[in-house]
């Protein structure tokens, strides 16, 4: 899958901030900042990046609770799954494997990475957290 749209680069960047200093007499631009005060304060603009990033990091680690609670496992060869259908490499004897609430399974690293982005099975889409939850209300 790709992406059919063009990324900007630094060179259209640096274009675009050329033709604005070039249509731009200095002297404007000075009279613009000055008749516009600024009223954003350091300091507050710092705390919500700080709060921010705490809700962040509480988020990250109930995902990373929620993951630590899903079953491991050894791959032993007994399953009809023979390929990680997140990295396409087959299973070997002794792989580490994690198993979803919906008993497919992944290797370890790679359901872990994938669950780290999106709280879904990789296979039949269905929302991991939810279905660990009902697990759990019916154990």
């Amino acid at each position: 899958m790709g992406n059919c749209l063009k990324s900007a680069s630094e060179d259209d960047n640096i274009s675009f901030l050329r033709e604005n200093i070039e249509t731009t007499p200095r002297e404007s631009i000075d009279q613009q900042n000055s008749s516009q005060p600024t009223y954003t304060s350091q300091s507050t603009q710092q705390t919500s990046l700080q709060h921010a990033s705490e809700e962040e990091q509480i988020k990250i680690a109930k995902r990373i609770g929620l993951i630590q609670h899903l079953p491991t496992s050894l791959f032993d060869g007994s399953k009809k799954n023979r390929e990680c259908i997140i990295c396409f490499v087959e299973f070997e004897i002794g792989d580490n494997v994690r198993y979803l609430p919906c008993m497919h399974f992944f290797h370890q690293h790679c359901i872990d990475d994938w669950l780290m982005r999106s709280l879904t099975c990789p296979e039949c889409l269905e929302p991991v957290d939810s279905a660990l939850l009902t697990s759990y209300e019916n154990s």
